[in-house]
C-alpha cells in the first residue's frame, strides 16, 4: 500500500459512529403516540416517535420497544451489549431509563 492508502485507512478507522453510545432514555406518552429521546454518552440526543407501537399501547409494550431500539443501536453502531434499567415513574405518562454497557459483543473483536 502506498502512504495515502495507509493514512486513509487510519482516518477511516478513527471515524466516529453515526450515533453516539446511548446512556439514557426518556419515553413520553402523547395522544398522537409514544415519543422518545435517547441521550448519548457524548452529549447528543436522538428524538422521535416510537415506531411499531400503537398510540394506545400500554406502557409495558412501549418500554419494551424503546429498550429493544436502544439495545439494537448500541450493538449496530458500537458493537456493545447494553442493558436498560427503567426508573420508577416520577409523573404520569413519562418514563426514564438508564443504559449501561454490559460487555462488548462476542463478534466485536472478530
Amino acid at each position: 500500500m502506498d502512504g495515502f492508502m495507509v493514512r486513509r485507512q487510519r482516518e477511516k478507522q478513527k471515524e466516529r459512529p453515526a450515533f453516539g453510545l446511548p446512556k439514557g432514555i426518556v419515553l413520553l406518552a402523547t395522544p398522537e403516540g409514544w415519543r422518545h429521546s435517547v441521550l448519548t454518552v457524548e452529549g447528543g440526543m436522538l428524538c422521535g416517535r416510537l415506531t411499531g407501537v400503537a398510540a394506545d399501547a400500554d406502557q409495558a409494550e412501549a418500554r419494551a420497544c424503546a429498550a429493544a431500539m436502544v439495545i439494537g443501536l448500541a450493538h449496530d453502531f458500537h458493537e456493545e451489549r447494553v442493558e436498560v434499567s427503567w426508573d420508577p415513574p416520577r409523573e404520569p405518562g413519562v418514563w426514564t431509563a438508564q443504559v449501561t454497557v454490559v460487555s462488548a459483543s462476542p463478534d466485536a473483536y472478530g
